[in-house]
């Protein structure tokens, strides 16, 4: 037999191999019956490549990757009888064990259902009813919950909408501005909380440009869909969070390439407006041994929000740049004057910080936050259902002790808060300080049934109100 007539016998038993279905557990038919298999060399699903080929130790392969192989022994002279006569390998080789190459279930693609479930507007409560159930953890800031509850009820609308009268409705995706513990990511976890759908929060801060150390544009996506148990459609319908969104400003006086400022910006372009992209299911995108899947983003609702640091400086001088004199003069403002400069500002004020043009034209609805005065930490403090006050409460009640605190404490821990310049967050920090011996001493002492948090002991004038068990405080 000539070698050409032993190269095809070879090749015809090569492409004559058996594909058997794949046979599930019936132990582990319930949770992966929903994922589809990735072929190990291109990594992509079975629905786009067509049946894979079975091979040992659990790895399959498609018919393209299979063809490649196939063509690659034949340009580099090898014949396919050589390779069946291979029984060992040259000292220092060996094969990786094919069972520890199996793709793990987290990164495998959910399959896709012939019936799939049609989006169901009912199953969205309406503003009204999105913006109460904010109340009841947010103090405060009206006008970005109710913006908040409009956007997300529009968005569904626009997923529900039919486009075949011709009319197609416009993404409304929103940009929060707030000063820094102002409540802008507790916005959002609480709305995660609310709605079921899929939402992911992704930090700006640790986007580069592609090809940088970093992580891709497509990262965002990529925790969406990871929040959807990789189910594409379920994901097309999310919400992602984009915080630190400032951190992306357009970098000035640098001699350096900006690969974290306006090249992010750019790159986000796509997603913000809608667009099909390539993500990578359960891992980063700098690791190529992951399935790809493609996500369309028209669907899906940006919300970004940031700090904006001496944003309030750029509105203040386009303010006093006014004229202070004749008819149409406006007094200036001071430095300590109009606490919610944010309020007014403008896309020129935005476009002076760092934010490009393009950027901002994909978020058409601004929402500032105001800044918490002394009386919105009060109620911080007391009125959410997850008050700080109610939290400690609670660790204390599971050792049968009552914790209360005077209304003079709270306005005290509220004052002390402010002069930090932290917003809410300073508050924790704070009743953690005070409340570190109390904790401490109350496990000893099983007598004690009450403790009262007075003014004086914040101020570190006295100590607190103990009260035992059948007696009155001291």
């Amino acid at each position: 037999m000539s070698d050409k007539q032993n190269r095809d016998h070879d090749e015809q038993d090569f492409r004559e191999i058996e594909i058997k279905p794949k046979e599930v557990d019936p132990q582990k038919r319930d949770d992966d019956s929903d994922y589809e298999e990735v072929c190990y060399v291109c990594r992509r699903p079975e629905s786009r490549t067509g049946k894979l080929i079975n091979m040992p130790g659990g790895l399959h392969i498609c018919s393209d990757c299979m063809q490649k192989a196939f063509d690659s022994f034949e340009k580099s002279g090898l014949q396919y009888s050589d390779l069946m006569r291979m029984t060992s390998l040259p000292p220092g080789l060996q094969f990786q064990d094919p069972s520890q190459m199996q793709v793990p279930r987290k990164q495998k693609i959910r399959r896709k259902k012939d019936e799939a479930p049609g989006f169901d507007l009912k199953t969205i409560p309406h503003p009204h009813e999105i913006k109460a159930r904010l109340d009841e953890y947010v103090v405060g800031q009206e006008r970005a919950k109710k913006a908040i509850s409009v956007a997300v009820y529009n968005h569904y609308k626009r997923v529900a909408a039919d486009p075949s009268d011709g009319v197609e409705i416009e993404k409304s995706n929103l940009l929060m501005i707030g000063p820094t513990g102002s409540g802008k990511t507790y916005l959002v976890k609480t709305l995660a909380r609310l709605l079921d759908v899929p939402l992911a929060i992704a930090d700006a801060t640790s986007l580069t440009e592609a090809g940088y150390i970093g992580d891709d544009i497509e990262s965002v996506v990529s925790k969406l869909l990871a929040a959807a148990d990789n189910d594409v459609e379920k994901a097309e319908r999310g919400i992602v969070f984009i915080d630190e969104i400032d951190k992306i400003a357009k970098k000035k006086n640098t001699n350096t390439r900006d690969v974290s400022g306006e090249s992010v910006q750019q790159e986000l372009l796509k997603l913000l407006e809608g667009s099909t992209v390539e993500v990578p299911v359960g891992g980063s995108s700098k690791n190529m041994m992951v399935p790809m899947a493609t996500v369309n983003t028209n669907h899906i609702l940006f919300i970004c929000g940031g700090a904006f640091p001496d944003l309030e400086d750029i509105i203040r001088e386009r303010i006093n740049r006014k004229s202070t004199i004749g008819f149409q003069s406006e007094l200036r403002l001071g430095k300590d004057e109009g606490e919610n400069l944010l309020s007014q500002v403008t896309m020129d004020d935005l476009r002076q910080f760092g934010m490009i043009p393009e950027f901002l034209g994909r978020l058409p609805v601004v929402v500032t936050l105001e800044t918490l005065t002394e009386n919105y930490l009060v109620r911080i403090l007391t009125e959410p259902k997850n008050a700080i006050v109610k939290q400690y409460q609670k660790l204390l009640r599971m050792d049968e002790v009552d914790l209360q605190f005077e209304p003079e404490a709270l306005e005290q821990i509220a004052r002390l808060a402010l002069e930090k310049k932290t917003g809410a967050r300073a508050l924790r920090a704070i009743i953690e300080s005070f409340m570190l011996d109390i904790m401490y001493e109350i496990p000893k002492d099983h007598n004690i049934g009450s403790v009262t948090i007075t003014a004086d002991y914040i101020n570190k004038k006295g100590g607190p109100l103990i009260g035992f068990r059948g007696m009155s405080v001291m």
